[in-house]
């Protein structure tokens, strides 16, 4: 890899003839924060809405406090899918014994059980196609997207399961004031909520 100088001094690197890795993600300096791999390319994350904090941390209360001991849920970490794959969920419901410390940068796509984009203005393409996509084509049998909606843009939700045998998401439904599903587990969730934090 090389590296070509703007007109400002600095230096940007000039990716590998096919694309980067997830091992160049993990060892690349001075990579902004949230920085994803999506099909060998890096992909920076614009600076949030408050939508999109606040809708994260309902979501995570939500799932802790009915969360099954064999499963723990974790924000923006990466999730290896291949080689040339590592998005960044919003949050991830992992398999427990894929934690394997807290100095942890990544999973496995196999450990995730459920993903959860918020979806921003920069990303809509991204979590509505190539992520909707690639989490199917790697197995994570849940989904979620997580959109602000309606005149006071409170958070709904599209729940999404993987079909069997065709291996794509199915629609099981879309949450508006209140969530309350029983797959992967038990999740009662009062999206109002967020006018609280």
């Amino acid at each position: 890899m090389t590296a070509e100088s703007l007109q400002d001094g600095r230096r940007w690197p000039v990716p590998p003839l096919n694309g980067y890795t997830v091992d160049d993600l993990f060892t690349l300096p001075d990579l902004p924060p949230h920085t994803e791999l999506i099909d060998g390319s890096l992909v920076f994350v614009s600076p949030q809405r408050y939508f999109h904090f606040a809708a994260i941390d309902l979501l995570m209360a939500g799932l802790r406090r009915t969360l099954p001991p064999d499963l723990k849920v974790a924000r923006e970490m990466t999730v290896v899918l291949d080689k040339r794959n590592g998005p960044e969920p919003d949050i991830s419901v992992i398999e427990a014994s894929a934690m394997t410390g807290r100095m942890q940068t990544r999973f496995q796509g196999s450990d995730v059980v459920l993903a959860i984009e918020v979806v921003s203005p920069e990303s809509e393409s991204r979590d509505r196609t190539t992520k909707f996509q690639k989490y199917a084509a790697a197995g994570i049998r849940h989904y979620w997207l997580v959109e602000a909606a309606g005149q006071d843009n409170y958070p709904v939700i599209q729940v999404y399961e993987l079909g069997q045998p065709s291996g794509t998401y199915a629609l099981t439904g879309i949450h508006h004031d209140h969530l309350k599903i029983s797959v992967p587990f038990d999740i009662d969730i009062d999206l109002t909520a967020i006018d609280e934090l």
